[in-house]
């Protein structure tokens, strides 16, 4: 991938220790959201040997995974040629290519992935907005990141539990208002939850996102909603979040309690 062939407004910038992402610096970029789903997913699966991430968009959550779980085969799927553009030249540049992947497909379509693929760990972040219910960016990029334009979470479950190894872990990252939706969606594809994280953006709002873990199998007691409060009430990264970023050797932010680390 050369420079030539990417955005004129692509960016270089930090990601996970040294390694770096390209981003548009008008376009999709990559945040919290895809932090914490890569959080759980190397913590939920710490041993995984492959990894899919569905709909990987400029590789954020591919690349995160891939800085932690150093011992998998990655491989991304991605529908939007200008994201699967950068996506492949952040890979080329942290010189990831000999065990991370990206296609350039829209998994839901047949060939994407071949019938007999199965991970250990698959992950995705799907847009959270059905067509017709926010107004659509005029970016391109940027709207296919928010709008269901190729399909939400149910798309996301359905190819991810089919492409799921026997015992494997699902980590999906989903809409903080309508947790209901991901669950129902996740039952009809025969998975559970394990793992329920709720992020609150500030104390006294309502969540933002969540992050779920599923399995084939039924955990062994009722899973409880845990709330993960992202800042204080001054606006500073609480403990934890210093603590998940710390954990992919990232660098405080200014405004940052560098002794809640």
């Amino acid at each position: 991938m050369t420079r030539s062939s990417l955005p004129p407004d692509t960016t270089l910038d930090a990601l996970a220790g040294c390694w770096r992402i390209h981003q548009r610096a008008r376009g999709h970029r990559w945040s919290v959201d895809d932090l914490l789903t890569a959080q759980w997913a190397c913590t939920a699966a710490p041993s995984a040997r492959t990894h899919l991430d569905l709909g990987c968009g400029i590789g954020s959550v591919l690349m995160l995974v891939a800085y932690r779980l150093r011992q998998a085969r990655h491989v991304g799927v991605e529908a939007q040629e200008e994201s699967w553009r950068l996506c492949g030249a952040s890979l080329t540049h942290n010189g990831l290519l000999d065990r991370v992947e990206v296609r350039h497909r829209d998994f839901r379509v047949p060939g994407a992935l071949r019938p007999d693929e199965a991970f250990d760990l698959v992950t995705g972040t799907p847009p959270y907005l059905p067509v017709g219910t926010a107004t659509a960016p005029r970016d391109p990029q940027r709207a296919a990141a928010r709008l269901e334009l190729r399909g939400g979470v149910e798309a996301y479950l359905e190819t991810g539990a089919a492409h799921l190894a026997e015992g494997g872990t699902l980590v999906l990252c989903g809409d903080g208002r309508r947790p209901g939706r991901t669950l129902d969606a996740a039952r009809r594809v025969g998975l559970h939850a394990w793992e329920h994280v709720e992020l609150v953006p500030l104390p006294g709002k309502p969540p933002l996102l969540h992050v779920m873990v599923f399995r084939q199998t039924s955990p062994p007691d009722p899973v409880a909603v845990r709330p993960l409060l992202a800042r204080t009430a001054d606006h500073r990264r609480t403990a934890e979040v210093q603590a998940i970023r710390a954990a992919f050797d990232m660098p405080p932010m200014p405004g940052d309690d560098p002794t809640a680390r």
